[in-house]
């Protein structure tokens, strides 16, 4: 259990992660990411998939967390300071009072995270998805509807981004994740005996058409763009039924309705 260490400060160098916030969002933290709030902390702890550097909490917090400053590990210096001196630090008024810092470690390659997945899997593949908010929506589906990993092209946004990690309700902390070339990725899933699927409205086929088997990917493109056509013309493409005059959906609501239909088919698959 960490003892809380006063700040009294906000020029203290130990605080240095979380200065300017959302600055230093967009120009990165060498190797760090931050943690807001105590929902996606504790999803961080419980996981152990990235380890914690250390954590800022506002008094007010502390006082009222006991529970959850259990949980930290001796390990994470846990700061504690005012709501006002954090909200001259970050930059912002942090309404949840409790910040952390995580480090990104070594990120583990698409061939060595598929070829570790179970014989029946399901993995989300996204393409060119660079919406931060779409990209936490993803990760909270994903892991709300039994996703195994999700792969992400070189194009796509940063899953660790804070924001993203906020939306996701700390899913984007413990649903295993890669990247790699779009083309590179959906060859790997193939030759692992993945069927591959895609999502578009340009499919023939509906979505409830489809009947996953063991191992199956789901491939996702960007808002707008959707998938590229050069991709397109080697998955199953289905789309989603929906009224005349709209044509798509946002890519984290698309992901939510294609991720349940999977999960209900694969739930009646199993014997009972």
């Amino acid at each position: 259990m960490a003892t809380p260490i006063r700040i009294a400060s906000a020029d203290d160098p130990r605080l240095e992660p979380y200065r300017a916030v959302r600055e230093r969002d967009l120009l990165g933290r060498q190797g760090l990411f931050l943690l807001e709030g105590e929902v996606v902390l504790r999803q961080a702890l419980a996981a152990g998939r990235f380890a914690l550097e250390s954590v800022l909490m506002s008094s007010r917090r502390i006082a009222g967390s006991a529970a959850l400053v259990a949980l930290i590990p001796d390990r994470a210096p846990l700061y504690e300071a005012d709501d006002a001196l954090i909200e001259r630090l970050t930059g912002f008024a942090v309404h949840r009072g409790i910040l952390a810092a995580g480090r990104r470690g070594e990120a583990p390659g698409a061939p060595k995270l598929i070829a570790a997945l179970p014989a029946e899997a399901l993995v989300v593949a996204a393409v060119g998805l660079a919406n931060h908010d779409n990209m936490g929506g993803l990760f909270r589906n994903a892991a709300a509807f039994g996703v195994d990993a999700v792969l992400l092209d070189d194009t796509c946004c940063d899953p660790l981004y804070r924001k993203s990690i906020r939306v996701s309700v700390g899913a984007a902390l413990t649903v295993p994740f890669a990247r790699g070339a779009a083309g590179v990725l959906l060859s790997e899933l193939a030759a692992s005996g993945f069927a591959v699927h895609g999502l578009s409205p340009a499919a023939t086929n509906r979505l409830d058409s489809l009947r996953p088997g063991k191992r199956t990917a789901l491939v996702l493109g960007a808002e707008g763009e959707g998938l590229p056509a050069s991709l397109m013309a080697g998955l199953n493409l289905v789309r989603i039924a929906m009224h005349p005059g709209l044509d798509s959906l946002n890519v984290a609501t698309a992901s939510g309705i294609a991720l349940h239909h999977i999960f209900v088919q694969r739930r009646r698959a199993e014997p009972s």
